[in-house]
């Protein structure tokens, strides 16, 4: 089942001969294109995929427990966000990841002073084994209450491990609020990757200052787009593009440039993460993917 989970994210790749509409010789490679160039950074389909993912190791490896901003913490993998909000009447965690990486997330929760069993609130970005398939050991673990944006339902409940039902406690719809200890997250619709997938906003306060935080859904689009893929993607785009943003997040590290970032929280000086001039890149990424596979798309049909 596992495997079977861990192909949900991978299935873009396997589609990327049918939105290149061009036929390989047996055992060849499929096509890796379109080529988009955003900001003098070169991207192919593989090249995003593979960036967000790393190796299987790298989606296991616990990445350093860090502080990000205010109350917000990263408590992922090398390639697998996770992130924990702490509230003064208990905790939020953000994406349990795979089943196997529960452990690793409650280990790096400990490490930064925390409970595990003070999570009081299970959210998650979109409805993929990588994400959100420990959803209902941590449940079990912790009690927590899990939240789910309603167009991702039918996806979660087909999240199954070892043959766990997918709880969810609350169905959310677009601009819910969920609020714990003083905390309020925003769940924004932003559909395309998934149905559901969805974008969390917050405020953090930080050395006497209030930061808008956007924890990211991928935007990263299929190879082959339907019409309804295309107005969700349109919709979404537009919706991020408005969105305030000072801490840009998101489900993959590499989305927001992690490793480097937290790098530089070792020389000193200024929060890396607070960076709003950077905070619509990976958007720019997706978007420039998104309209050069349309318009592959569209000259095929020609």
């Amino acid at each position: 089942m596992k495997k079977m989970l861990m192909f949900t994210c991978f299935a873009a790749t396997v589609l990327l001969a049918a939105s290149a509409n061009v036929s390989q010789a047996q055992g060849q490679p499929a096509p890796d294109h379109p080529v988009v160039t955003v900001h003098g950074q070169t991207y192919t389909p593989r090249s995003i995929l593979a960036r967000n993912m790393g190796t299987e190791e790298d989606q296991t490896k616990p990445f350093p427990p860090h502080a990000i901003v205010g109350n917000v913490y990263y408590v992922g993998t090398r390639t697998l966000s996770s992130f924990l909000v702490v509230t003064p009447r208990g905790n939020i965690l953000i994406d349990s990841t795979y089943e196997r990486n529960v452990p690793v997330i409650q280990k790096s929760v400990e490490q930064l002073g925390f409970k595990f069993s003070d999570i009081k609130i299970l959210l998650g970005n979109h409805a993929h084994g990588d994400h959100q398939e420990g959803d209902a050991l941590v449940k079990q673990m912790t009690g927590a209450q899990v939240m789910a944006m309603a167009e991702d339902v039918p996806a979660l409940r087909a999240i199954q491990p070892g043959g766990k039902e997918h709880p969810i406690d609350r169905i959310l719809h677009d601009r819910d609020g969920v609020t714990l200890g003083g905390t309020t997250l925003v769940a924004h619709l932003t559909p395309g990757h998934t149905r559901g997938c969805t974008t969390w906003t917050m405020k953090a306060q930080e050395r006497g200052r209030t930061y808008n935080v956007m924890f990211g859904c991928s935007l990263r689009p299929p190879a082959v787009l339907t019409p309804a893929i295309v107005d969700e993607f349109h919709r979404s785009f537009k919706l991020v593009h408005a969105l305030p943003c000072d801490v840009q997040l998101g489900d993959h590290g590499a989305q927001y440039n992690m490793q480097e970032k937290f790098a530089r929280i070792q020389n000193g000086g200024s929060n890396p993460f607070i960076e709003p001039a950077t905070c619509k890149v990976e958007q720019e990424i997706e978007e420039a993917m998104f309209d050069a596979i349309l318009d592959q798309q569209e000259k095929a049909r020609r």
